[in-house]
């Protein structure tokens, strides 16, 4: 953006280039460099860094903690005291919940190459490790990278299968140099997020359930994630769920969270689980009696 200024060398000593032209129109735009100049952060910005900073150090990929320790050291050397002061109380005051089981870590090498070719559309080809170790190449048209707890995926379109694949991207090897460009093509439905959502989920469920919904399609989809599962709908006020969990206890608590009526009939497991369930909801209450029972029926709290 253009502005008026008579003094642009101040900003050149200060290492940003400037771009200027004399005259009455004349101005000055700042430019990109070839180095880093000095940066102007307000007090939250700042704060913000460091804190970014400090995250970093303890993430998900590989060969950025050293990089982020040697900034993070740098910024709070010059940080003024009352910021220093702010920085150190989260430091001192934040403890984070250690995780189940340490995820993967990525190299930050293979982000930037699979985020490039997505952005340049650019058909990328990588050597994949599979479960078992065994790895195989593949060639795809990558589309977006998602960030799913301490796991990176890259969702692309893989061109020997003719369909939509998602990737670990911990589990990468590029080869360059990358592909020709390819036209871009739609997501896939609901997004590069909520595929991944869909296909990480299913992979872990060891439960699965078909489940009839008695609402419609567009409620129960408004009312759950992504990673719960996949709404199909039957008629304006039906449809179909099919969802999973890792425990049937944990199934449960999806169909409960809907407060709608719904029919399930398969797996056995979570069959019986719900019967369990409610025996256990009507030992719990009071049993209802005349007009306060035919009321709840008339309402649908209880079904005859």
């Amino acid at each position: 953006m253009w502005r008026p200024c008579w003094k642009p060398r101040r900003l050149r000593d200060l290492g940003y280039p400037v771009h200027a032209s004399r005259g009455t129109d004349g101005g000055y735009r700042l430019g990109a460099g070839t180095a880093m100049p000095p940066l102007l952060l307000d007090d939250e910005e700042a704060v913000a860094v460091a804190v970014g900073l400090r995250t970093a150090v303890g993430g998900s990929i590989a060969g950025i903690e050293e990089t982020s320790a040697r900034a993070l050291t740098k910024l709070e050397q010059v940080l003024p005291s009352r910021l220093r002061h702010r920085v150190d109380a989260l430091r001192s005051s934040t403890e984070p919940v250690p995780a189940d089981r340490p995820g993967p870590t990525v190299d930050a090498a293979v982000l930037s190459t699979l985020a490039t070719a997505c952005r340049n559309r650019e058909r990328l080809r990588f050597d994949y490790r599979a479960h078992d170790g065994s790895s195989a190449p593949r060639a795809v048209e990558p589309c977006r990278i998602v960030s799913w707890g301490r796991r990176w995926y890259l969702v692309a379109w893989d061109v020997d299968r003719d369909d939509w694949r998602t990737f670990r991207a911990d589990r990468i090897t590029p080869r360059t140099p990358t592909g020709p460009r390819f036209p871009p093509r739609d997501p896939p439905e609901g997004g590069a997020a909520a595929y991944v959502a869909r296909g990480v989920s299913a992979a872990a469920w060891r439960h699965r359930a078909r489940v009839v919904v008695h609402a419609p399609a567009d409620v129960v989809t408004e009312r759950i994630n992504p990673a719960v599962g996949v709404v199909e709908a039957i008629d304006e006020h039906t449809c179909v769920l099919d969802t999973g969990a890792d425990t049937v206890h944990t199934l449960a608590v999806h169909l409960g969270l809907l407060d709608v009526d719904f029919d399930v009939s398969e797996p056995p497991e979570l069959v019986d689980h719900l019967r369990a369930l409610a025996a256990r909801f009507t030992r719990a209450t009071p049993p209802l009696r005349g007009a306060a029972e035919t009321g709840a029926r008339a309402s649908g709290t209880s079904r005859p």
